[in-house]
């Protein structure tokens, strides 16, 4: 038996690929959450009802949705030109940091600041990962390496920037830094919630990252590196140049997605405000087949997952940590999905 790469690849295999992981994942993981004494379908009736069965619940599974919205769109514009940006949980804390950093002292109005600090986490996510990218142009530097090892530093230095120059004084000893003022927090969306207008941003940056890959000279570019960069350079494509207008737009989505959070959630910064949504990035990116629609509608799954996870483990016993190891399995069988929707079969 051998495996011959496909010449196209078919609609419904695109559709299809997507649905099947999933589902392989969800029974993965219900053998998982048998082996605890608990039904599975009970289990997951208890997560969708968590998740959506309540005005608080959905509008939580939004806010949830929303910077996982930003770092899969993120993911998904870097693995399209094969260029591995696995640093957007770095881009985004150091999008936050910037924009509480700028946000505390920043002198404008409202309507003015809030744009102004959202480019700013944007320009500080996109210098974040320019440097992996020259590294990786000049150099041959494994961008895999150099963005993974990012995140790990950023973290430590957003650590040492909330324990001293940004130190909150009035986070009663809790390490925070000073929150951003009033003024620049994004209006709610639904009152009453934690959801924010911000959801809608990241419903707009869907759509502008989809007119740019689907209608600009500078999106075929981006699809011709990611297929065959040799063939692209032949055909006149500036490799460099490509990569690192990608990787740009790959680390300002990211760091907009910290700054969205601060202004929208936690108006400042702390070491645990992301549960990891740098990395769940690459999952939704992957489930959706790196395209910018499909990158929002598996974002709200990610998020119905993770929030949903939290009353089913009241309701069952079940930990809640089952919602990293189902999205850790979707990732996995969207991979394995991914080569047989690639590659047929033949004996």
């Amino acid at each position: 038996m051998r495996l011959e790469r496909r010449a196209q690849v078919p609609l419904r295999l695109v559709v299809v690929a997507p649905l099947a992981a999933v589902a392989v994942a969800l029974l993965l993981a219900g053998g998982l959450i048998a082996a605890a004494g608990v039904s599975p379908l009970t289990a997951y009736v208890e997560m969708v009802v968590g998740a959506l069965g309540s005005r608080l619940s959905i509008t939580e599974m939004l806010t949830r949705a929303t910077p996982l919205i930003l770092t899969g769109l993120a993911a998904a514009v870097a693995f399209r030109a094969r260029l591995w940006n696995i640093g957007a949980e770095g881009q985004f804390f150091v999008g936050a940091l910037v924009t509480a950093w700028i946000g505390h002292s920043l002198s404008l109005p409202g309507p003015l600041g809030i744009p102004v600090l959202m480019v700013a986490g944007m320009a500080s996510g996109a210098l974040l990962l320019a440097g992996p990218a020259y590294l990786r142009l000049r150099f041959s530097v494994d961008e895999v390496v150099t963005t993974l090892l990012l995140n790990f530093i950023v973290i430590l230095f957003v650590g040492m920037m909330i324990e001293g120059p940004l130190r909150d004084p009035l986070a009663f000893g809790w390490p925070s830094s000073v929150p951003v003022d009033g003024a620049f927090r994004l209006p709610d969306l639904v009152p009453r919630t934690r959801l924010h207008i911000g959801f809608l941003f990241a419903l707009a940056a869907a759509a502008v990252v989809w007119v740019i890959l689907a209608r600009t000279v500078f999106g075929a570019e981006t699809r011709a590196a990611g297929l065959n960069a040799r063939a692209a350079t032949f055909a006149g494509i500036s490799l460099p140049r490509t990569l690192m207008g990608v990787a740009m737009l790959s680390g300002a989505l990211a760091g907009l997605a910290g700054s969205v959070e601060v202004l929208g959630v936690t108006a400042g910064v702390t070491t645990t405000m992301s549960p990891g949504f740098g990395y769940a990035g690459i999952v939704v990116a992957m489930l959706a087949a790196l395209h910018p629609a499909g990158v929002v509608a598996a974002a709200l799954f990610v998020a119905t997952v993770f929030v949903g996870a939290d009353a089913m483990s009241r309701a069952t016993g079940v930990p809640s940590f089952i919602a990293d190891v189902i999205v850790a399995l979707c990732l996995l069988t969207m991979l394995v999905a991914l080569m047989f929707t690639t590659y047929r079969v033949r004996r």
